[in-house]
């Protein structure tokens, strides 16, 4: 399994903003199906809230099409939600997705309505300086 090549730059962030890396990639088997999802983190809250868990699949968006790794990734998404709501429901999952690319593609009328159709998590980072710049849910 390949490693989108932002993918240190988020696990990076995630433990820079206090996440725990737990899984690197998060295995999960649905039915007959494999699947592995880029990080699986978590954090302690306040003691009366426990723990927080989140599942992140990073992109990149380098494919000469941008169209075409936007269907990748949210396809992904979708199988990937599935699979989490059955076998971990207390994970929340994330696309994680170079500023770049959301300053530009994610505001299209196109991205945005799939977004939000597909209730799709966000995480927005820097690959340069490795930081988590917004979460957006």
């Amino acid at each position: 399994m390949a490693k989108d090549i932002f993918h240190d730059a988020v696990k990076r962030g995630l433990e820079s903003a206090g996440w725990t890396v737990t899984d690197d990639p998060l295995s999960l088997k649905f039915g007959d199906t494999r699947m592995y999802i880029d990080l699986g983190a978590e954090r302690i809250l306040a003691a009366e809230r426990g723990e927080e868990k989140i599942a992140v699949e990073v992109k990149t968006f380098a494919s000469d099409s941008v169209v075409f790794d936007f269907h990748l990734a949210i396809g992904q998404f979708i199988n990937y939600q599935v699979a989490l709501e059955n076998k971990q429901p207390d994970r929340l999952l994330y696309l994680a997705v170079p500023d770049e690319i959301y300053g530009t593609f994610f505001q299209s009328l196109l991205a945005k309505s799939v977004v939000q159709k597909y209730q799709i998590r966000l995480i927005i980072y820097d690959p340069e300086t490795e930081v988590i710049l917004e979460w957006l849910s």
